[in-house]
């Protein structure tokens, strides 16, 4: 079966083309269309076969119909498959579900619904993934099967302190205004790599879970399911990111807003695009960058964006820790936790105490990955190095769903 799957944002689109049969997974191509509504750049690849360039793409539709005409020609190296009737089934990963959707779906008119009373929720990412939804019914026709897959499912296990919020509970009850979390399929993907490669029952896999990327979040999991996440409401909250505050004071918002005249939205966009790692350093969001520079220059501010990032990091570990009351292990994933043994190193330095403490050979080999346990034998917590696949876990989905 070969399932296509799609991440749309409100300007790019990003996917894979996978191939599910039997114990066969693997992904046959991949790419991303971006800066959709202009002049978009394409990055295609299939194979050793790579393709950059530009095109106008006016909406989502037009995104998609590049890539399928990609995949059925010459261009692509293949072609990867021979027409569009070889694509069996699609997989979205939607971002917000709300309390609506606690797992992955077959989509129709009421699920299509549901999807549409979750804008207030996530009103830049919802409606690209319906576009995403329509684009796929239009050109593909509605008897090829598309698959929901969500990114705050997996965290509706949560307990109620953990969710809630302490503003008043009427506002929960009427706009759902809670805690829901994000990076769910990446947690699912994983805490289950983690079970194979250890052994372990879903039911004694307690983990405390840093997906450290552009966007980063940590996840508290006992028993195989989440009982606490640093995102909120929207992936703003918690730890420092790429280009995301994390946690700060609600009242900055009200004194920026009066000392630079800045209204809601131009504050949210600060937030959002402006802070992290780049407001910080002044340079850029992207922490490899920032380690070359303090390694090469010295630089102060990138430092501190570093230090910001791993003690904010450090925080929760102790707050999940003790929360949880002690898990077994402690599992880097994501851009920057599967391949900087440096900022793995400086966010667990000095724990010893408390059970932790890396191998250090061990550590610098787990990059580009690579996975494996990296911490001193006999010690515990654990600490491990899972690359994540969410574009594979999405495409399990699609074919359970499919094919019962």
């Amino acid at each position: 079966m070969h399932i296509l799957v799609i991440n749309c944002g409100s300007s790019s689109l990003k996917f894979q083309l996978i191939e599910m049969q039997d114990q066969v997974e693997q992904a046959l191509a991949q790419g991303v269309v971006e800066r959709i509504g202009g002049e978009a750049l394409l990055t295609l690849r299939a194979g050793t076969r790579r393709i950059r360039k530009t095109a106008p793409v006016r909406k989502m539709r037009d995104a998609l119909a590049l890539v399928l005409e990609w995949l059925v020609s010459p261009e692509s190296g293949g072609p990867v498959i021979p027409s569009l009737a070889s694509i069996h089934a699609v997989g979205h990963r939607v971002v917000h579900g709300g309390e609506k959707f606690r797992s992955s779906v077959r989509i129709n008119a009421k699920v299509m619904t549901g999807l549409e009373d979750c804008i207030d929720l996530a009103p830049i990412h919802n409606p690209a993934n319906i576009n995403g939804i329509q684009a796929v019914q239009e050109i593909l026709g509605t008897e090829v099967p598309q698959i929901a897959v969500f990114d705050t499912s997996f965290h509706l296990t949560m307990p109620e302190p953990a969710w809630m919020y302490a503003i008043p509970y009427s506002l929960y009850r009427r706009h759902k205004i809670r805690r829901y979390g994000f990076h769910g399929t990446s947690c699912r993907f994983v805490s289950q790599r983690y079970r194979e490669l250890t052994g372990r029952s879903e039911a004694n896999t307690n983990l405390i879970l840093f997906h450290l990327g552009n966007g980063c979040s940590v996840t508290a999991i006992l028993g195989g399911v989440s009982v606490d996440t640093s995102m909120g409401i929207t992936p703003l909250e918690g730890l420092v990111m790429g280009t995301r505050s994390g946690d700060v004071d609600p009242a900055v918002l009200e004194l920026i807003a009066d000392k630079e005249g800045m209204n809601i939205h131009e504050m949210q966009a600060l937030l959002n695009k402006q802070s992290g790692l780049l407001g910080i350093s002044g340079l850029t969001h992207d922490m490899r960058d920032l380690l070359e520079e303090v390694q090469e220059n010295g630089d102060r501010r990138a430092q501190l964006a570093i230090d910001m990032f791993c003690y904010r990091a450090r925080k929760y570990l102790g707050a999940y820790m003790v929360g949880t009351g002690g898990v077994d292990a402690i599992v880097f994933t994501g851009g920057i936790g599967e391949n900087s043994d440096v900022i793995r190193d400086q966010i667990l330095r000095g724990l010893l105490r408390f059970g932790i403490e890396l191998e250090p050979e061990k550590n610098k080999a787990a990059v580009g990955g690579q996975e494996g346990r990296i911490s001193r034998d006999g010690l515990s917590p654990e600490v491990w190095v899972i690359p994540t696949n969410e574009e594979l876990m999405i495409a399990r989905d699609v074919l359970r769903l499919v094919t019962t």
